[in-house]
Formats: structure tokens, sequence, C-alpha cells
């Protein structure tokens, strides 16, 4: 088996992914996703992705009302780095499908071949409605349409530099791209958590980003993992899991789980309570989207987001056990402190791990 690829979730938004007034609080500024990118390449890591968040939650923490746009910082990135690959996230409301297009072959012209899309059809309606492009809560039941609508003219693009797609949200008219990617197309992430969501994923995207769920369990998004696999089986496309998890890890596992308590006493009640009324507008959403599992109010503090706490080894060892999970192409990672945790991950925690052994 090839070793499990290992990402870091960048934190292109205040605060990374704690809301809590006990947690480290820092803005996303260019010098702060300059120095985790830099060393998660150091630290072989084997891409980087960055989030689009168009308004934040508020409270005393101003959850993630401050956010860099990420294809300009991909593109800084990509000037920045040599080998690891970028993905930015593409709002699909806010940008139109030749316009990302055109983006991304730029990026890929800065970094032939590490560049990726990941395609974001939104849950939070207030970042939308703010700038009037929220077409109504009746999206959220077309939304995948959409989105493939919008993929299949991305691929037009890169693959023939021309598209004259017809559908029900979109309209090409001859629209021309050149010069095209360096490797003739571009790789696609996808979000899909729902049964919609993760057949759109098997049919046009290369990975599904999927969010890791509970405390120190490891596996217990393997009836996604294992939902996607028939999907993309049936479809006869190699589509692959990013699974989302965030690392709190110490020396030991008291550390670890003090630093935890401690994270989780601070909670932002009011921008969680902020996250929550909004996942809450997709009154259809099925028990597997994100939206619904946003909504949990037990797991609020760390988004809903897996959380494996523990010593470097127990975390190791439960890393071992994502990778197993059939599935599984790679792990996305998010930190309490973007810095030191990457360097903690290189240095203490992946030479511990039996899945990053014999890579590149």
């Amino acid at each position: 088996m090839a070793p499990v690829e290992i990402g870091v979730f960048i934190p292109i938004g205040n605060n990374g992914w704690l809301i809590s007034k006990t947690s480290p609080q820092y803005m996303p500024t260019w010098e702060l996703n300059r120095e985790v990118v830099q060393r998660a390449e150091h630290h072989g890591f084997d891409f980087a992705l960055s989030m689009v968040k168009l308004r934040g939650f508020g409270g005393p923490t101003a959850f993630w009302d401050h956010n860099l746009e990420p294809f300009t910082l991909m593109a800084a990135l990509a000037a920045a780095t040599t080998r690891i690959r970028l993905f930015a996230s593409a709002a699909v409301l806010a940008v139109p499908p030749a316009i990302a297009a055109r983006m991304a072959v730029t990026i890929d012209a800065v970094a032939p071949g590490r560049f990726g899309l990941n395609i974001v059809t939104g849950w939070q309606p207030a970042e939308y409605a703010q700038m009037g492009l929220w077409p109504g809560d009746a999206f959220f039941g077309y939304r995948y349409d959409y989105a493939s609508e919008y993929v299949s003219i991305l691929r037009d693009l890169w693959r023939r530099g021309v598209s004259d797609f017809q559908g029900d949200h979109f309209h090409m008219d001859d629209c021309r791209l050149l010069p095209r990617p360096s490797a003739g197309d571009i790789p696609v992430i996808a979000a899909g958590q729902s049964d919609r969501g993760i057949e759109f994923a098997s049919q046009h995207a290369d990975y599904n980003f999927t969010v890791g769920r509970g405390i120190n369990t490891p596996k217990a998004f393997a009836k996604a993992s294992s939902r996607l696999v028939d999907a993309a089986a049936a479809t006869g496309r190699d589509v692959g899991s990013y699974v989302l998890f965030m690392i709190i890890a110490e020396d030991t596992d008291d550390e670890a789980q003090a630093k935890w308590s401690r994270y989780s006493d601070g909670i932002d009640t009011e921008a969680a309570a902020w996250m929550i009324s909004q996942s809450a507008k997709d009154v259809e959403a099925d028990a597997n989207s994100l939206a619904r599992n946003l909504s949990i109010p037990e797991g609020t503090v760390s988004m809903n987001v897996g959380t494996l706490i523990g010593s470097y080894e127990k975390v190791a060892a439960m890393l071992d056990e994502i990778a197993e999970v059939p599935g599984t192409k790679g792990i996305m990672l998010t930190f309490d402190d973007f810095v030191e945790g990457v360097d903690k991950f290189g240095e203490k925690i992946q030479p511990l791990m039996k899945s990053r052994q014999g890579r590149e």
C-alpha cells in the first residue's frame, strides 16, 4: 500500500478551527500562512488546502471574521514553495466557472502540476446574502446539480480550451481558455458528505474532502468513506477521501487532554450559536451532511471536526488507523497552534507512523 498523503488545512481564517476564547488567538496573515506551508513542505507534507470563507461567526473572538482570499493566497504560496501541492477553494456562487478556470491556469503556470481546486457549494446563506448572491434556500436542493455544471465547464476549458456547455444554470457560447494547464487538466476536490454530495464527488472529483468524527475515534468516518468507495466503483473513477482531523498532541496523554479541556471550557458560545443557526438553514439536509453535523452542540468548539488528542505515540497510532480505512488517500490536518503543530507532527509524530514509511 502506498504511503498515505498528509496535508494541512491552512489558517486562512482567524483562530483556525477552534471556536474558543482560551485557544491561541491569531490573525490569518500572509506571513503566518507562508511559514506554515513552508514548514509543512520542509517536513514532507504532500499538500496544503485553503478554504473560502466570506463571513465569520462573530462573538467575542470574532471567529472567522478575518479571512484571506484563497486564489491570491495560493498564487503567492506557489511562488514561495517548490514541491508541495496547493489547493484553493472556489465558491461557486461567487466566482463564475470560466474565471475560476483561468485563475487556476495562472497559478498552474507559477507552479506547474502543483495546483488544484476545491469546489465549495456553500452551507452558510449569510455569506452570499450579504452580497446579493444567495439564490434562496431552494439552492440547498439543487446545489450539486449547479456544481456539476460548474465542473463540467472547468473540464471543458482545461482539457479542450473551449466550452459550449448548455445547462440549466450555465450557458457557454464559444467560451475560450488559453493557455491550458501544463498537464492538460487540474485536480478537483469535492466536499460531499450527503448522499447527493458523495454522488457528485464520484462523478466529478478526484478527491473528496471527508470530515473525521468524534474525539479519539479515528475510524468513525469509515462509513462515509465506504459510501464513496461504492459510488466511485459505480462510476468507474478513481476517487479517494482526504479526511480532516484536528491534532492536539503533547508529550503525555494527560498534558494533551488538559489543553483540550482548557479550550473546551473557553468555547465562544456566541460564535458557536451563529454557526449552528446557519447550518440549520438547510432543513432538508440528510443525516450525513456537513450542515447536519455542524449543528451538533457537543463538538462545536472544534467545528465538529474529528479530533485526535494524546501523546505523540498515541496520535501516530490513531493516524495509522485512519490510513487503514479503505478509500483513504490522504489525511488533512489542523492544529491549535499551526506553526508549532506542523513542527511537532514532522519531528515527533510522522516518524512513528507506519503509514508514512517508504514515501519519497
